[in-house]
């Protein structure tokens, strides 16, 4: 049967028995059958029309046609490894290290986010010559063996904490130790930072790196309080380690103000390696790390050379600088930041009118809306959380939850979502809040009457 043909049962019947439950679906217990897709909307087998507001991937709008031309024309002349010169992979390298701080300057390519972070990893074990890795509570950096164990989101769940791996506390001036009313809450968290690695040498450790999204996603769309990094790195020099910025789903422009999320510290903070990946293709298999010369000459002394096959392809190039081409034409960059300020005054409306919206953050079109039962103690709206969502995708937006407690909800659409997509999402938003709120009077007036 042509797959055009197949109902959704028949698909979802399929995939249960070819494909392992361990990789998961949004929307679990009514799946959306997606078929086609376009800019920032999605289309069902029926072709209903949702909006996105989940795909950081396709960062300049789903099968945009300049992206498409590039991969496909690309295609129709060459598509090797990385081994034979070639324009594309330079050109693109060119155009990466105009957008970084000049020490950035070294690059490699790759297919993943994953590898591209554990490539950060080798090359901070061979630079520093030290084994072990600082990272922040709750993160995740990829799913290959050597990211599981610095992914407290993950190793928690299986084989527990390496004793080469710390963790530091989350800079959360939300829900963390030191919160918004905080005199200084940078400088807080990075004492935190100083304080682990100053027990990791206690014992004997030496520290390699430090990894951290620039802005931590899983973790509950966090906003790190301005000139933590620097603090941070200060710290992680200090002990012999280097700084790594993970980028992969917050770079290339989506927090508005810079095209980097790690410029948001200042522009004196400079990590020393930076990691790329999803929004760098727009759903094409491309990935990258940028470094400095010290650290790329430390590797390359090793005599080991690293070859990827498919990294730095021509056609990954191509799609590549598409992209870039397509951020600078369109000026996406300036679009995020007037969008997501747009949607922010929006949520916060919301907070507002509804109590069970506990804070909104964000900053360009990365956002988070923190739903909570209750002010004081702000504890996570899990439950109402995923009702929502699901309310949501029966009015077709699709939204995703994270966070500790999976009561946030994350905004990260692509970068081409509208003022108008903002006004629907949130007037969808707040409809279902208030039909939640409406129901949950009724039963507390049901209650009382029983009572009396």
């Amino acid at each position: 049967m042509a797959a055009d043909q197949r109902s959704k049962a028949d698909t979802l019947a399929l995939r249960q028995r070819l494909i392992s439950s361990s990789c998961r679906l949004f929307f679990p217990e009514d799946p959306v059958k997606i078929v086609r897709a376009q800019g920032q909307y999605m289309y069902d087998e029926q072709g209903a029309e949702y909006i996105d507001c989940i795909n950081n991937v396709a960062h300049v709008g789903h099968c945009h046609p300049l992206v498409v031309r590039a991969a496909h024309e690309q295609n129709q002349v060459l598509n090797t490894n990385s081994r034979y010169l070639h324009d594309n992979i330079v050109d693109y390298a060119q155009r990466l290290s105009e957008t970084l701080p000049e020490p950035l300057c070294v690059f490699y390519f790759l297919n993943s986010g994953s590898e591209a972070n554990d490539l950060a990893l080798r090359l901070a074990r061979h630079y520093t010559g030290h084994q072990d890795v600082v990272v922040l509570d709750h993160a995740y950096h990829g799913h290959l063996s050597s990211l599981i164990d610095i992914s407290p989101y993950k190793f928690r769940s299986l084989d527990g904490q390496k004793e080469w791996v710390h963790v530091a506390p989350l800079p959360d001036t939300y829900r963390g130790p030191y919160r918004e009313d905080h005199p200084n809450p940078a400088v807080a968290y990075a004492n935190e930072v100083k304080h682990v690695v100053s027990s990791a040498q206690e014992k004997g450790r030496k520290i390699a790196a430090f990894f951290a999204e620039s802005l931590p996603s899983v973790g509950g769309q966090i906003i790190p309080p301005a000139g933590y990094f620097s603090q941070v790195a200060e710290h992680i020099h200090k002990a012999g380690g280097v700084f790594v910025a993970d980028e992969i789903q917050v770079g290339f422009g989506r927090v508005g103000k810079h095209f980097w999320a790690f410029q948001l510290q200042g522009k004196d903070f400079v990590p020393d390696i930076v990691t790329m990946g999803k929004s760098i293709g727009n759903g094409h298999p491309v990935a990258c790390v940028a470094t400095t010369q010290p650290v790329a000459r430390a590797f390359e002394a090793t005599g080991v050379e690293y070859f990827n096959t498919f990294g730095g392809s021509p056609v990954s190039c191509a799609v590549g600088l598409a992209v870039l081409n397509v951020l600078e034409k369109e000026q996406l960059q300036a679009h995020a930041t007037n969008v997501g300020s747009f949607l922010m005054e929006l949520l916060r409306q919301q907070k507002i009118k509804h109590p069970i919206v506990g804070d909104v953050r964000g900053v360009g079109l990365f956002i988070g809306v923190d739903l909570i039962k209750d002010e004081a103690t702000r504890t996570p709206a899990t439950e109402e959380a995923a009702y929502l969502v699901s309310r949501l995708k029966e009015n077709y937006v699709l939204l995703s939850t994270d966070g500790p407690g999976r009561n946030i909800l994350k905004f990260k659409p692509p970068m081409c979502f509208s003022l108008d997509n903002a006004r629907q999402v949130v007037a969808k938003l707040d409809a279902i809040l208030t039909d939640m709120e409406e129901k949950v009077r009724s039963c507390e007036t049901l209650r009382l009457q029983l009572l009396s």
